[in-house]
């Protein structure tokens, strides 16, 4: 009798387990960094050339190593052998899913009567991770000898998990401590700084700390700030997000009404 009450309970368990576990491959989701995608404030108005400057061939530039459409796969073995650079250690590749393809995976996974909030997650993370829509966003390094950082971030799967922005840092703008003396230190760290600026990348050919491709926005520009840089294109990411919105729009998993 009891083998047989056993045998019952183990066939109501694998009838009510959540649709979603039959494609689980036992990824374990506490082991990553899995962040909720947000809309990045882009700049769109127009850049400035200065006066008889030609366009910068901002596309070909690189900060340790890392340049603009580099995929993922790509920049994770350009330091996967050591180097001066290294994955700091919590946190260092963050995991996104895009915020239109959340909305459908819930929808999906509310129709299978999952609304807890912990087990919709699972549901959403676990469809998500399957159809690959689950993607790495972001890749942050560190340079523990100078205290160097190198934040990369990327685009989703669906432009191919290209790098559209870089952010270096660096400690040259800090100051040891107060006075005179301090000052003067910090101030010869940030001509230093820009001075290896100047000798890799050139003169700025927008203002004085830009580099541009053309006047537009959304081509690849770099900024430079005290002890920090910034690489960035604006298009490869406005084109993802735009990417996401409509293959979210198309696939979204509509009842099949009839009228």
């Amino acid at each position: 009798m009891i083998k047989r009450i056993i045998f019952l309970l183990m066939i109501v368990v694998a009838n009510v387990a959540p649709a979603y576990a039959e494609s689980d491959d036992d990824f374990d989701f506490d082991n990553f960094a899995i962040d909720t995608a947000t809309t990045s404030d882009i700049t769109t108005a127009s850049h400035t050339l200065n006066p008889g400057e030609n366009p910068a061939n901002v596309s070909s530039f690189d900060i340790a190593g890392v340049m603009l459409g580099m995929s993922f796969d790509d920049v994770h073995m350009l330091f996967s052998n050591g180097g001066l650079y290294a994955p700091r250690t919590t946190d260092a590749v963050v995991y996104t899913i895009a915020p239109e393809w959340r909305y459908n995976l819930d929808y999906e996974c509310q129709q299978q009567n999952i609304f807890a909030p912990d087990q919709l997650e699972q549901c959403i993370r676990t469809l998500a991770k399957n159809r690959g829509l689950m993607y790495a966003s972001e890749y942050h390094l560190v340079r523990e000898l100078t205290g160097e950082t190198l934040d990369i971030y990327f685009t989703s799967n669906a432009t191919d998990n290209k790098v559209w922005r870089i952010e270096y840092n660096n400690d040259v703008n800090d100051l040891d401590g107060e006075g005179a003396k301090f000052e003067d230190q910090r101030q010869k760290k940030i001509l230093s700084f820009w001075a290896n600026v100047l000798d890799k990348y050139g003169a700025p050919n927008s203002g004085s700390d830009k580099w541009v491709s053309s006047n537009n926005a959304f081509d690849p520009v770099m900024t430079a700030y005290y002890g920090a840089l910034e690489l960035l294109d604006n298009g490869l990411h406005a084109n993802d997000s735009a990417q996401n919105v409509m293959d979210a729009r198309v696939n979204f998993p509509a009842k099949s009404y009839a009228f």
